[in-house]
């Protein structure tokens, strides 16, 4: 995998911080005196973690769960029988994966659900503008680019071979998952479709797909274990075999953010009300810590914390995000369940089990009565404690479908309420209010 080396001067460090926003995202918070201190690393499974994050791309559209892991075995089942080399089925396991990583909308995987589809939404270009910002994962930008222009398009193209061969591999298999969650909306046996998705498959040879890739898939997909894999339970028993021949590594805070930063840009994404709440919890948290003096590690964990503390709020739909007046029981119950399926995508990344938990705990109360483990005080962190005010604090400084923006000092007597009603910590309450021109600046 290519390294990535950091500029050695200020201004161009800070052109790296601007470089790092996502299109038209607004700037994060960035100190470039403080910058070159943060030595903070992180032992983790670089493919685990993406992994487990992708777990993110298909709640955003429910009926496609899934998706990305199958179109990953998929694309690495043929290039393992073509041959491919491990550093190849490496790269092709990786930008699977993340292949619909553009795609921030429900209303664009149901588009996509049609054979015909292209690509809807430009979430081709999206997605490779996220992974070119990504130093870790640059190199799969191409990947995601071409992961739907046909084969006959792409033989025109001034293009290094593998992009073309890996992209067209994606493209394929993403379709035939496509027809197999088709097919399984008639018949629940995936086997009933298996005829009609090779017939369909065989017919774009050499148009839409490379004449070498459609053979090894129809010689594979004879056996009934091609398509019984793509279960989701022994699919994810063969993902994850896929990365265990990956060992543990040290990667750097910043690179490790920008990885981050793909997933709460497809959150922040999904509603206009909804931008820049991840990096305003983020930031908010990461300041509150400092002044608890927690150390630069702990810091930047709540950072990566904030960030993905709302994951699960993808699963949650739009109607029920934008409806603008109150949700009624069984709307708050479908809302509830999203800091747990936040914890659901991040207990499994080994290295993010405090992140994980803190996470989770964002809506939990320190008299019990919060979600979803029902946490008193005595369970929670003080880290745990800085993400709930914090998230508190974000928003009440956004507009949302159903209210306006308060003012900083409403939002204080707001915090200060429930602080005294035994829902939020006290000190972290207080710590807020003796900095709060401050905090209103960094949650904005």
């Amino acid at each position: 995998m290519p390294g990535f080396v950091y500029p050695k001067n200020d201004k161009l460090s800070i052109n790296f911080a601007i470089e790092l926003q996502y299109l038209h995202a607004p700037i994060f918070l960035f100190d470039p005196f403080n910058y070159w201190n943060k030595v903070s690393k992180f032992k983790i499974n670089l493919y685990e973690t993406i992994f487990s994050l992708s777990d993110t791309l298909d709640l955003v559209s429910d009926a496609q769960m899934y998706h990305s892991k199958r179109v990953a075995y998929l694309a690495v089942e043929c290039g393992k029988a073509l041959n491919w080399g491990q550093d190849r089925l490496d790269e092709l396991f990786l930008a699977a994966l993340l292949h619909d990583c553009g795609i921030f909308q429900t209303a664009i995987h149901t588009k996509l659900r049609h054979f015909e589809a292209n690509n809807v939404g430009n979430h081709c270009a999206l997605g490779s503008k996220l992974l070119q910002k990504t130093p870790l994962l640059a190199y799969l930008s191409d990947y995601v680019l071409y992961h739907h222009t046909p084969w006959k398009e792409l033989m025109c193209f001034d293009l290094p071979y593998v992009v073309k061969i890996v992209a067209n591999c994606i493209y394929m298999v993403d379709r035939v998952d496509i027809l197999v969650l088709n097919g399984l909306e008639d018949d629940p046996d995936i086997l009933a479709s298996k005829r009609e998705i090779r017939k369909k498959i065989r017919a774009k040879t050499d148009n839409w797909f490379q004449p070498e890739l459609v053979d090894i898939f129809l010689k594979l997909s004879k056996a009934e274990a091609f398509w019984l894999s793509l279960e989701k339970i022994q699919n994810a028993g063969y993902a994850c075999y896929g990365f265990a021949h990956h060992s543990i590594q040290e990667i750097e805070f910043e690179d490790l953010k920008s990885i981050v930063l793909i997933f709460s840009r497809i959150l922040d994404a999904k509603t206009t009300y909804s931008a820049k709440h991840s990096d305003g919890v983020a930031d908010l948290s990461r300041f509150l810590g400092e002044l608890f003096k927690l150390s630069a590690h702990t810091c930047d964990k709540l950072e990566l914390a904030g960030l993905l503390h709302d994951l699960g709020m993808l699963r949650i739909p739009d109607k029920i995000l934008h409806k603008p007046g109150k949700l009624n029981e069984a709307e708050n119950f479908i809302v509830r369940r999203h800091s747990f399926d936040t914890y659901e995508i991040l207990k499994k990344i080994k290295g993010f089990e405090d992140i994980a938990m803190w996470a989770a705990q964002h809506h939990e109360c320190i008299d019990g009565s919060g979600y979803p483990f029902r946490n008193t005080a005595e369970d929670l962190s003080i880290e745990a404690k800085i993400i709930a005010v914090a998230d508190m604090f974000q928003t009440l400084t956004q507009k949302r479908a159903y209210r306006d923006k308060f003012h900083p000092k409403d939002i204080m007597s707001l915090l200060k309420d429930q602080m005294q009603e035994g829902k939020l910590d006290k000190d972290v309450v207080l710590m807020v209010e003796k900095n709060l021109a401050a905090c209103s600046k960094i949650a904005n």
